[in-house]
Formats: structure tokens, sequence, C-alpha cells
């Protein structure tokens, strides 16, 4: 985007917040059915654009599969708001708290969910429509109005968003502010009442710190080196296939996905021997295919191949899966590879990866695997495989992460009654169902007075009552 189009898109924001606000002032609490009605819209727009998504997917990454774009991008958003529709009535409802009969009578004490008012969502590259239109969802279910940051490293898909937007919901409930790398960093220096960001760490810590100055409350979705660990029990061909399998998403670009894999040591070229016939059998010209994701541009192209590189020249061993696999600068796609036991120092091992290259490190026992992991950052997501239900409960409860799968990775994810985000370095908050709903609602304690309550004894002046109670408590 240019740097006329940038300015105009960040003259125009104040005017969306600005329409939103006086919006929302004239309709604090949007009742049930209107929620309900909005979700339905949502649902129902995505469906209707579907192969428009699946094009403007394609035009953005070079190639994309249909299957992923399909069942990621447009059924899962769409089921994501069906289910809040069929739920927002009871997420609404006020929930009671005890109260103490002897100090506050029949008085009665609950939380009521209350709309935050407006909110602004900056969206990553990655999944453009899953990371926009599915946090909209608790967003619109909590009453909430919503303006929507889309990736300038994802044009097409951004434009179709703001048509998409623009066809289903008046701009002062849900509207869209395309722009480049300036209005990035004005977006959240605005005086939102909540702000999402979804992206590194590193530019997460930058949002956090605009965000600040306002008092604008974050919930920040960041990235991590999510591991999977597998145990002595689990090394087989459905856990292998199933860790390739998830790592080949959006090939590798993928916030949750397995970022390095902990084996045990005797049985490390079980793993390799497992991974090349799975790559036999099911991938062979798979990075030639249209199962295939492009990597979305040269500068991450070039990124991971220095990663690789880097591995090479200090000697660690790289492994092609596919056979005959090549890159393709012009695609941008590559095979999957398989660095072997890599020092923590290189950069593969520091950063997230975003890409089709998975390090396998062997381990010792388990508790050498939780000591590794805690003295890390905390990341999004861990994995492990293990039949042995012990030791999936000790690296479950023994190590903190964003989220858990016990023999499978990544899933949690997918499911939209279960409440998704990171902890510490990986993020706060969290967005999906319930806990999505929470997220974005002003959860407002509340209490009504009612009768034989002793409340006055809590004011001044105090007399015998006051004396009494505190007797009482202290059992004098």
């Amino acid at each position: 985007m240019n740097t006329a189009s940038d300015s105009l898109a960040i003259r125009n924001l104040d005017i969306r917040i600005a329409t939103q606000k006086a919006a929302f002032l004239r309709d604090p609490y949007p009742s049930a059915e209107e929620r309900r009605a909005h979700l339905g819209a949502l649902a129902s727009m995505m469906l209707s654009y579907r192969p428009r998504i699946i094009e403007a997917l394609n035009a953005d990454f070079g190639t994309h599969p249909q299957a992923a774009g399909e069942l990621i991008e447009v059924l899962g958003v769409a089921g994501r708001a069906a289910f809040a529709a069929e739920n927002v009535h009871l997420w609404m409802k006020p929930e009671d708290r005890v109260t103490d009969p002897v100090i506050f009578g029949t008085g009665r004490a609950y939380v009521l969910p209350q709309p935050k008012g407006v909110i602004g969502n900056m969206v990553p590259w990655n999944f453009p429509f899953d990371l926009s239109v599915g946090p909209l969802v608790e967003m619109l279910a909590a009453g909430n109005r919503v303006v929507i940051k889309p990736s300038e490293f994802t044009p097409v898909c951004a434009q179709l968003l703001r048509e998409m937007l623009a066809a289903t919901f008046d701009r002062d409930v849900v509207d869209v502010a395309v722009g480049g790398l300036e209005l990035s960093k004005v977006f959240p220096t605005k005086r939102w009442d909540h702000l999402l960001f979804t992206g590194s760490p590193q530019v997460g810590r930058l949002v956090a710190l605009a965000a600040a100055d306002n008092l604008v409350p974050v919930t920040l979705e960041l990235g991590g080196k999510c591991p999977a660990i597998l145990a002595d029990d689990a090394v087989d061909a459905r856990t292998v296939g199933h860790i390739l399998g998830i790592k080949l998403i959006k090939d590798g670009q993928m916030c949750i996905s397995v970022d390095y894999c902990l084996v045990p040591r005797a049985k490390l070229s079980d793993f390799v021997r497992l991974a090349r016939t799975h790559a036999h059998e099911h991938l062979r010209g798979h990075s030639q295919g249209p199962d295939c994701t492009g990597i979305i541009n040269s500068s991450n192209l070039n990124r991971l191949c220095g990663l690789l590189d880097e591995a090479r020249s200090r000697g660690c061993e790289v492994i092609t899966l596919e056979e005959g696999g090549s890159f393709g600068p012009d695609s941008r796609r590559m095979p999957l590879s398989l660095v072997i036991d890599p020092p923590e120092d290189l950069a593969l091992m520091r950063e997230e990866i975003f890409g089709p290259i998975l390090p396998v490190r062997p381990y010792d026992s388990i508790d050498e695997v939780i000591t590794g992991i805690n003295s890390g950052e905390r990341p999004l997501g861990i994995y492990v495989f293990a039949h042995d239900q012990i030791v999936a409960r000790q690296v479950q409860y023994r190590t903190l992460s964003g989220g858990f799968c016990h023999n499978a990775a990544a899933v949690h994810g997918a499911i939209p009654s279960l409440g998704f985000g990171g902890i510490g370095h990986s993020g706060s908050g969290r967005h999906h169902g319930l806990d999505g709903f929470r997220e974005f609602s002003n959860l407002k304690g509340v209490f009504v007075r009612g009768d034989n309550d002793h409340i006055d004894a809590l004011a001044p002046p105090y007399g015998p009552l006051a004396s009494r109670i505190i007797a009482a408590a202290l059992g004098d």
C-alpha cells in the first residue's frame, strides 16, 4: 500500500472508531436475539463467499490447498459462529455469587457480562479469515462493535474481507481498516475498549506498550516454540504420521504447529525411519502439488533457507523427507526437512520456525525434558505422545503452556468450545467459546440490597453491632 493510501486509512480510522463508539452508546446492551442474528449472518457470509475466499488465499499465498481453506478458514469459522449462536443466551445470564446472610441478609450478588464497547482486532497473515472473523464471533456474541485491521502481507484477502463484512454488517457494527505498516503502528495507539493482537512476541510487546498509554486492555495471541514429546511407547507410525501432517498444515506457517520434536535417544533412528516411510507413502510430490501452501513471501522463504544453511554449516544432518523434493523460489514452496539433534544455539532452536522444518532432538529422561521446557519461555502449546498416563500427566502438570494435547498436536485450536490462548511469552487472554465471550465482556459485579442485613455495621459511626459481629467472627 502506498503512503497516500496509508495516510487516508489512518485519517479514516478515527472516524470508524468514533462512529462505532456513538452507536455503542445508543445501544450498549444488545439483546440475545440481536446477537444471534449477527452470528447467523456471519456464518452465512462465510459459506456464501466460500469460492472467493479460496481464490483470495491462492492469490496471496501463491498456492493454497482448497481443503485447508474450506476446513479451517470457512467451515471452522462458520461452525464457531453457529456454536456461539446456540449458546449466547446462556452466556449472557447473570452468574450468582454466594453472600453471607448474617451480614447481607436477603441481598443478592451476581456477575453481569456486559459488552466492553469498541474492540480492535489486529490480524496476522497466516490465517487471514480464521483469525479475523473467528474472534469476531465472540466479540459480537459479547455485544461489542469491532474494527478489524488485516495484514498487509495478504492484500487480496484483506480487500475481500472488507467487501464481505461491508455487505453483511452496518459499518457501525463491524468495519475493516485496510492499510500498511504505518496503519499497523497507529492502530494500537487508539483508545479502544479492548484490543486483540495476533502475531509474534516481538511485535506483541510493541503493541502492548502502545496500548498501555491509554490503559487499553489487550489480548495477545503470540507464537512460541511448541514441542512434541514422544515417550518410549509412542514412537510409532501413527504418532509420527500425525506430527508430520500437523507440521504441513499451511506448510508449517501456524503458531500452534509442532516446532520441534523430543524423542527418546534410543528411538531416534526409529523416528527417522518412520518419517521416511510416511513421506514415501504419503508425501510424494507434495511440495509441488495442490496440497502444499506457498510460503507467504520471498523474504520468509529466504529466512527458512538460511535456517537450513546454518544447520548444515554446523554439521547437522538435514534430511529432506520428500523424494525428489525441491525448492520452488517462484512458487515459494519447499519440502519438509528434518534437522537431527541441532545444538541449542542455532537460530532454528531459538526462533519460532514458521515453515516446513522440523528439528528432532534426543532426550534421556522425562525429567530432563520437563527441566528443559521450564527453563525457556512458556510455549503456546505442548504436545505429549504417550500411552503411559503417568508420563503424560507428569508433563501436563509440571509444565506451563497456553494449551496442551495428549496423543495429538494443535487440535485444541480447532475446538469452538475450548478457550484458546497463551501464557507469558506466548500471550495472554483467551478467545473461542465461553472463554472468548468472557474475555471480550466486562464482568460487572452487581449487588442488590435486600432485607434483614447488617450492612450498616460496616460504616461509621461504629457501635455495639459492629463489636458483636467482630466478636462472633473471632469466636470471642
